[in-house]
C-alpha cells in the first residue's frame, strides 16, 4: 500500500475548477458544466487513488457538480420551473468562481510585490553574487495530476496476475530523485517514470516528488505557459538529505 500524504500545498476545489477551465480553455460565463464535471470526476478518482488526503469539500463540490448537471440534463416539470426563475443552474457556482478568482488574482499581485520588494537591495562594498534568473510559470497541485495521468494513459495496464516481488520504497525513490536532479540539474517532469516499468512505479515517483516539495527540497516549474513541467533542487544536496534524514515518511511495511 501506499503512504497517505498531505500536503501544505494542497489546494481546494474552487482551484481544481479554474486548473480544469483554463485547460478547456472556456469561460467561466459559461462553463460546459458535462465535460467539466466529467474531469472533475476524474481527477478527484486519480487523487483517491494515490491515497492523497482529500478534503470533504472536494466531495460536497462533486455533489454540487453532478446536481447542477442532472438539473441542465433532465427536462425540468412545473415545479423545476418556479424553482429555476432565478435562471441558468450554473449562475451560483459562476459567481463563487468569479470572486475567488479575483481574491486569488489580488493574492498573486500581493505576493508579487513582496518579491519585488524583497529583491531590492542597498548598495553594498562587496559586489553582490551572481545568480541565474529564470522566467516561470507557478505549477499548481493539479497541473501535476493532469501530466500525471497523461504519464499514467500511456502505461500499460497492470496484469491482475502479475506478482510484484520487489517492493518500491517511497523514501529510496525520494533518495534517487535527489540524486538525479543532482546529477543533472534539471529534470523533465516526463522524464521521472521513463524506466517505470509498472503504473504502481509510476505512483510512487510521483508520491516520492510530492513528499520532496513537501519539506521544500525540489522546486518545480514551466518556463513558458502550458511548457513542459520542470524540476530542480531547491538547497543543496546535503542540506535536502538532512531535511530527509529529520522527516518522518509514512509507509505501510516497506513500500507501496
Amino acid at each position: 500500500m501506499t503512504p497517505k500524504v498531505q500536503l501544505e500545498i494542497f489546494e481546494g476545489p474552487l482551484d481544481l475548477l479554474l486548473h480544469l477551465i483554463k485547460k478547456n480553455e472556456v469561460s467561466i460565463a459559461d462553463i460546459p458544466i458535462a465535460t467539466i464535471t466529467e474531469q472533475y470526476l476524474a481527477t478527484l478518482e486519480l487523487m483517491q487513488s494515490l491515497n492523497l488526503d482529500v478534503a470533504g469539500e472536494f466531495l460536497v463540490m462533486a455533489a454540487t457538480l453532478i446536481h447542477i448537471k442532472s438539473r441542465m440534463l433532465l427536462p425540468p416539470d412545473e415545479a423545476d420551473l418556479e424553482e429555476d426563475e432565478d435562471g441558468d443552474p450554473r449562475e451560483e457556482l459562476m459567481r463563487r468562481l468569479l470572486e475567488y478568482q479575483k481574491f486569488k488574482e489580488a493574492a498573486g499581485e500581493l505576493e508579487r510585490r513582496e518579491i519585488l520588494k524583497r529583491d531590492v537591495f542597498v548598495r553594498s562594498p562587496e559586489p553582490p553574487e551572481e545568480v541565474e534568473t529564470v522566467g516561470f510559470e507557478s505549477v499548481s497541485l493539479f497541473d501535476l495530476i493532469s501530466a500525471l495521468r497523461t504519464v499514467l494513459d500511456r502505461m500499460p495496464k497492470d496484469s491482475v496476475h502479475e506478482v510484484a516481488l520487489e517492493k518500491v520504497s517511497v523514501r529510496e525513490k525520494m533518495s534517487l530523485l535527489l540524486d538525479d536532479l543532482h546529477r543533472k540539474g534539471k529534470v523533465i517532469f516526463q522524464s521521472l517514470f521513463e524506466g517505470a516499468v509498472s503504473r504502481l512505479e509510476v505512483v510512487v515517483t510521483f508520491l516520492a516528488m510530492l513528499e520532496l516539495v513537501k519539506i521544500r527540497a525540489i522546486k518545480i516549474w514551466q518556463e513558458e505557459p502550458a511548457g513542459p513541467i520542470v524540476l530542480a533542487l531547491a538547497a543543496p544536496l546535503e542540506e535536502v538529505h538532512q531535511r530527509l534524514a529529520n522527516e518522518p515518511i509514512e509507509e505501510d511495511g516497506d513500500g507501496a
